[in-house]
């Protein structure tokens, strides 16, 4: 490689200022970089549902391609994004510091709560647990980046949809007319970035070690290994969210049927020193529940 760390990225404003973030705290080591745009197959096609597109690492796999052909040296992704696996060669570098983790629904009003109504969510986990608490609502599909997805709520006549809390704190875009769903579990690895470059380029590695969070890594790494022995990938009705707190890692999780009728969660915690191989335990407590049941046939759809 050359002097120059090549950052890859998608092209929204939400994942360019992700990858500016990561510029910055590069050029702070001294690295000189520069920014490579591009747009994903997510972006592209933003009239079907996710899990019908039928591609794992729909908005990685751009990246993944050029990464592994050198054209890019290093790639920052919303780590939710980002299949359990990684591409042959391809090697977390680091995962930044967590950012909120909250789902939030942008509301035109808060009355339909209690009687009929129609949210909108691009995201089976959240349509799911949304069912599971108001079984009377319509869920719409929504699809786009942070700002597209804005405009199509003011254009419908939807009464709200649900939105990453950090990725409209990150671009300054979080409006009054919101609520935090506390209730919702996330997804797996929501809030937190992922920069990602190939195994044998020792300069990047050592370069994104730096920038490591350590707390972070370690929630993201039993939440994703909860969602990877449940064999789901990123479009999956699943939701985790681990939290530390002194020497001690709590995980909240859950598997949900699409309909939202069916439930599997679990809520354990664990001293930090017995932390390996937590979220598989918990996802075999889940699928010993019945949720093996309810995979089999979500494998069926997605």
């Amino acid at each position: 490689m050359s002097n120059t760390i090549s950052i890859g990225t998608r092209d929204s404003e939400l994942a360019m200022w992700q990858a500016h973030k990561v510029k910055t705290l590069l050029e702070s080591q001294g690295y000189s970089t520069i920014l490579k745009p591009v747009k994903s197959t997510g972006d592209l096609n933003l009239d079907q549902p996710l899990y019908e597109m039928g591609i794992t690492g729909i908005f990685t796999k751009t990246l993944d391609v050029a990464i592994i052909k050198g054209d890019i040296d290093i790639a920052v992704h919303s780590m939710k994004d980002v299949p359990t696996a990684l591409p042959k060669g391809v090697v977390e570098g680091a995962v930044l510091p967590r950012a909120n983790t909250s789902d939030i629904l942008l509301h035109k009003g808060l009355s339909f709560l209690e009687n009929n109504g129609t949210i909108a969510t691009g995201s089976l986990r959240r349509k799911a647990q949304w069912l599971n608490k108001y079984p009377q609502h319509k869920v719409e599909n929504l699809r786009g980046n942070v700002n597209t997805r804005l405009q199509k709520l003011e254009d419908h006549d939807w009464n709200g949809a649900i939105f990453a809390a950090a990725g409209l704190e990150r671009i300054n875009l979080k409006p009054d007319n919101h609520i935090e769903l506390d209730w919702m579990i996330p997804a797996p690895a929501q809030g937190a970035m992922l920069v990602v470059t190939m195994e044998h380029n020792t300069v990047c590695r050592k370069a994104l070690e730096k920038l490591n969070h350590t707390d972070t890594a370690l929630a993201v790494k039993v939440e994703r290994e909860f969602l990877k022995t449940l064999e789901g990938g990123c479009s999956a009705p699943i939701g985790a969210l681990a939290t530390i707190k002194g020497n001690e890692i709590n995980l909240r999780a859950g598997l949900y049927s699409l309909d939202g009728k069916q439930t599997f969660t679990i809520h354990e915690t664990i001293s930090i020193d017995h932390v390996e191989g937590f979220g598989e335990r918990c996802a075999e407590h889940v699928l010993k529940q019945g949720g093996g049941k309810l995979m089999k046939s979500l494998r069926k759809i997605l």
